[in-house]
This record gives structure tokens, sequence and C-alpha cells, in this order.
């Protein structure tokens, strides 16, 4: 969380560089590490993975090298902020985990409700439909697209969710580089812009380290969650204090 999403969330958050010079991307990285609050205690959800009812999954204490008593967690979801004028007061919910029920990584921007919505009445409480969403799959399986709420033809007026999509296997025919091949070649050529900067490696552990400490001093015990889950139950009420859900609970057609 601390390095790759970290990343993710710098180079989305960031503003327009000058160019696309490795330097100058990489200061406005440090620009939006700089400007987020510290991570608190209170948005922090931490978990530890545990053997599943019936089934042989093994949990993270029952290999050999682990102590018994080990708090190590195995899942952390954060709520981060970033305190500058565009994304003040939006939450930046994070989370990653060992022996969840899926593989992935993949940014959700989800639009906010729009006030005095006309067809609120058609929606109901779902908010799969009523909440417009951009996903940006990183992977596996890269894919750019806009969920969207669209009518369903006919004389009635009965609304569904689809998506406006970007299928990168499916829109070309190249195989497309795995991630550590792409990294392999920038470090060859000496291409630096997909590498970290040492201040923006401080300004990174200078968001992480205090609540590190934290967790460490007050021995808090995480939360335990079965093999092949979504994680932790407290990921969900960490989403739902902020009003949004995370993406795994919706199923993308």
């Amino acid at each position: 969380m601390q390095n790759h999403l970290l990343q993710i969330l710098a180079l989305f958050a960031m503003e327009t560089p000058v160019s696309l010079d490795a330097e100058d991307i990489r200061n406005e990285k440090v620009k939006v590490l700089r400007s987020m609050k510290p991570l608190q205690l209170n948005d922090l959800v931490i978990g530890q993975c545990h053997k599943k009812g019936g089934v042989t999954y093994p949990a993270y204490i029952d290999d050999k090298t682990v102590p018994k008593d080990s708090l190590t967690p195995t899942f952390a979801a954060a709520a981060l902020f970033i305190d500058n004028a565009r994304w003040d007061g939006v939450p930046f919910l994070m989370k990653a985990g060992k022996a969840l029920h899926t593989k992935g990584a993949e940014i959700r921007v989800q639009f906010r409700h729009v006030p005095g919505n006309l067809y609120n009445r058609n929606f109901g409480t779902d908010l799969d439909r009523a909440t417009n969403e951009l996903v940006i799959r990183v992977q596996p399986d890269e894919a750019i697209y806009l969920k969207i709420n669209n009518k369903v033809p006919g004389l009635g007026m009965r609304l569904d969710s689809s998506n406006l999509n970007l299928h990168y296997a499916a829109r070309y025919s190249k195989e497309i580089p795995d991630a550590y091949e792409r990294l392999l070649l920038d470090a060859i050529e000496g291409e630096r812009r997909l590498f970290i900067r040492s201040d923006e490696l401080d300004a990174a552990w200078a968001l992480f380290t205090p609540v590190l400490k934290e967790l460490e001093q007050k021995k808090i015990i995480p939360e335990y969650y079965p093999y092949g889950s979504r994680g932790p139950v407290g990921a969900h009420y960490l989403a739902a204090k902020y009003n949004v859900r995370w993406g795994d609970l919706t199923i993308d057609r």
C-alpha cells in the first residue's frame, strides 16, 4: 500500500506536469504526497487471514516461520485525504491484502450524486445504479470503462447500468508487456518516469510511519477474515463512513 498503491494514487491525483519529462512528472507526484494528511488510526482497518471453516486453507499463523501470537496484518484498508483546492474533502479509499477472493489492481472514481436527481424514484437505494463510475483496471485484463445509467428501450421508464468499455485485449491484437518487463526496459534505457525519487519516498513514509508506530505501541489486534473472502467486515464500515463502496462488491458486465 505504501509503495505501489500510493504511487498509483499520486499519478492519478497530480496536476498536469509542465512536460512528460521524468523530473516534471515526479515533481507533481511529490506535491500530491506532501499535500496529504498523515493517516489516522480511525481511518484505518487492519486484518489477518484465518482459516475458512470446513476448508483446509491455511491461516497466516499456520506458517511455521510465523509466531502463533503474531499481530502482523495481512490486510489493510485506509481513507486518505489531499489538502489542496482540487481534492479538498474527497476521500481516497485504498485497500490491499493477501488471500482475498480475487486478485487485481484498479482505480475507481465514483462520481457524486446529483442534487435533486429527477430519477431518484427509479433508483431507490440502489447505489450501483445511482452512481456513475469511471474504472481504470491496471491488472489483470487491462481496461478503461465508464459505468453509466441508461434508459432501457421500450415505452416505460426503466433504467439500467451499462459500461462504455475500452478493453485493451479486444481493441489491440498486440501482446501487452508485463509490468516488470516494462520496468526492466525502462531501467536499461535510463527512463525514470515510473521510478520514485528519494523525496517521494520520504513523503510516502511520512504518511504511514506515525500510524504504524501507533499500531505497534498499542498492540492493536487485527480483525480476522476468512481465506478467500473480501477481507474484514470493518473495511465495509470504513467505506460506508464516507458514503462510497468497494468496487469488488459489484459485478461489471
